[in-house]
C-alpha cells in the first residue's frame, strides 16, 4: 500500500524522495495547477515564492549546518538548489523557476512516486503525511482543525524575536515577575525616560515589511505589532508591553520609567523571547532599533519578529516526536504546518516524516536525531510540551549545550551524531 502524501512544496516533495529511496510507493497529492493558492503562478512542484534565497552557506551559522545535516541525510532540495545555485556572497541564492522545473522532472521520473493533481478535501485512508503548507485550502484546513482541535489550529503568525541569552547584557537587566518579589519568570530590561523616547522615535519612523494582498486582514487587538500600538499615542507602550507597573530595579530601588520583559523560551536560559514585541519591521531594523535597549545593546538574535499568513498546528500539544499525530499515528505532518519557519526547516520536517513513515510502515521504532544536532532540536522544539509555541528557525540556540561549549565543539559534535543516528535508518 502507498504512502500518501498531500502538498507538493519542499516538505512533500523531500517525504516522497526519503520513502521512495526505501523501495516504498508513494501517492503524492498538489492541487496545482487544477486549483492555485493566492501566491503560486505555477502547477510546478516545490515552487518558492516568499524569496528565492535558502540562506547562510557558512558552516559557523545555524543555517549553514543545517545544509551540512540536509545533505549528510541525502536532502533532495538542498542536492537541487545547489545544482541551480546563482550568485548570492554567502547565501545560497537559487534561480527559483530552474529550482522547481528540476525538483518536479526529479520527482515525475521516480517510479515509486505518483503524482496526483487534485485538491484533498479528506484525510485519506492509510498511512498519510500532512504537508499542504502555509496556505493550505479551506476545506482541508477544516479537516485538520477536526482532527487537532480548533484551538490547536492557527492560521496567522504573530511572532516575538528572541534573542540569544549569552548576548543579554546582564548587569542592565534583573529578574522578577510583577508583583512578585519572589518569582524571577522574566526578565526584565528597563529604560530611563531618555532612552524610552529615543526608543519611540525610532520605533515609529523604522522601516516596515508591507503584507501581501492575500495577507490583508485586519490585526487581532491581543497581538497587534509593536509598532502599531506605538502609532496610537506615545505612552500606549507604557500602558502595554512596556508597562513597568509592579517592577522595581534592584539597582535603583525605583520602578523603572519603562521596561522590556524577556521571557526564557529553554530551561538553560539560551534564548529569551520578547514579550509582545511581534513586528512587521524589517529584520535590519528590528536589530537596531531593538539594540536601542539598554540590556540589548550588543544582542544577537536568534529569530526576528513577524506577523504573517501561516497555517500551522500546536505541535507540542498534537504530534509525536516522531511527526506523528497523538490520536492517530497513522497520519504524520511535516513542512511549516508543524511550526518551523524557513525553506530548509519545512524540508528537513519533510525527511524526518518521510524516514519516521518508513519505520512505521515496516513496524519499526522510529527514533528521531538527538537534540545535538539541528535537525533534531529543531524537532524536540516543535514537540517538546511549552506553554507559549510559536514557530521557529533553526538556531544554535536549540541546541542542547549551547551555553557551555563553543560554536565550533556544536558543529562537529552535531555532524559525527547525525552520521551515527544516520546508521541506524539504514
Amino acid at each position: 500500500m502507498a504512502i500518501k502524501i498531500i502538498g507538493g512544496g519542499l516538505a512533500g516533495v523531500e517525504a516522497a524522495y526519503q520513502i521512495a529511496k526505501r523501495k516504498k510507493n508513494v501517492i503524492l497529492y498538489e492541487m496545482r495547477p487544477e486549483k492555485l493558492t493566492p501566491a503560486h503562478k505555477s502547477g510546478l512542484l516545490a515552487e518558492i515564492v516568499c524569496s528565492n534565497s535558502f540562506k547562510s552557506k557558512d558552516i559557523g551559522d545555524a543555517h549553514g549546518l543545517l545544509k551540512e545535516e540536509m545533505k549528510i541525510l541525502d536532502s533532495l532540495v538542498l542536492r537541487i538548489a545547489q545544482e541551480t545555485e546563482i550568485p548570492g556572497g554567502k547565501a545560497l541564492v537559487v534561480d527559483r523557476w530552474k529550482f522547481a522545473e528540476r525538483i518536479t522532472e526529479e520527482i515525475f521520473k521516480n517510479q515509486y512516486i505518483k503524482v496526483v493533481r487534485e485538491e484533498v478535501a479528506e484525510i485519506p485512508s492509510g498511512v498519510v503525511i500532512v504537508a499542504s503548507g502555509p496556505l493550505t485550502s479551506a476545506s482541508l484546513a477544516d479537516k485538520l482543525a477536526s482532527l487537532t482541535g480548533r484551538n490547536n489550529l492557527y492560521f496567522f503568525d504573530a511572532i516575538s524575536p528572541i534573542v540569544d541569552g549569552t548576548t543579554i547584557d546582564m548587569r542592565k537587566a534583573f529578574f522578577a515577575s510583577r508583583y512578585s518579589e519572589d518569582s524571577s519568570d522574566y526578565l526584565n530590561c528597563p529604560l530611563t525616560q531618555e532612552e524610552y523616547e529615543l526608543f519611540y522615535r525610532e520605533l515609529i519612523n523604522a522601516k516596515k515589511v508591507e503584507f501581501k494582498e492575500f495577507e490583508k486582514i485586519p490585526y487581532f487587538e491581543g497581538c497587534l505589532p509593536i509598532e502599531v500600538l506605538a502609532e496610537r499615542g506615545k505612552n500606549t507602550l507604557l500602558f502595554g508591553p512596556m508597562k513597568p507597573v509592579g517592577l522595581k530595579d534592584p539597582l535603583t530601588k525605583k520602578t523603572p520609567y519603562a521596561v522590556v520583559q524577556l521571557r526564557r523560551e529553554d530551561k538553560e536560559g539560551s534564548m529569551y523571547n520578547m514579550v509582545g514585541f511581534q513586528t512587521k519591521m524589517t529584520y535590519p531594523e528590528q536589530e537596531r532599533v531593538f539594540r536601542l535597549i539598554p540590556a540589548l545593546r550588543n544582542a544577537r538574535f536568534l529569530r526576528y519578529g513577524s506577523i504573517h499568513r501561516n497555517t500551522f498546528i500546536n505541535s507540542p500539544e498534537v504530534l509525536k516526536n516522531t511527526l506523528q499525530l497523538k490520536e492517530d499515528e497513522r497520519i504524520f505532518f511535516a513542512g511549516q504546518l508543524t511550526g518551523v519557519e524557513g525553506y530548509l526547516e519545512s524540508a528537513a520536517t519533510g525527511i524526518i516524516a518521510g524516514i519516521s513513515a518508513s519505520f512505521y510502515v515496516d513496524g519499526k521504532r522510529f527514533i528521531p536525531p538527538p537534540s545535538t544536532t539541528l535537525i533534531g532540536s529543531l524537532i524536540n522544539y516543535i514537540t517538546e510540551k511549552k506553554a507559549h509555541f510559536q514557530p521557529m528557525n533553526a538556531n544554535f540556540g536549540l541546541l542542547k549545550g549551547y551555553k557551555r561549549k563553543e560554536k565550533n565543539t556544536l558543529v562537529e559534535r552535531a555532524m559525527n551524531d547525525l552520521r551515527e543516528w544516520q546508521k541506524t535508518t539504514q
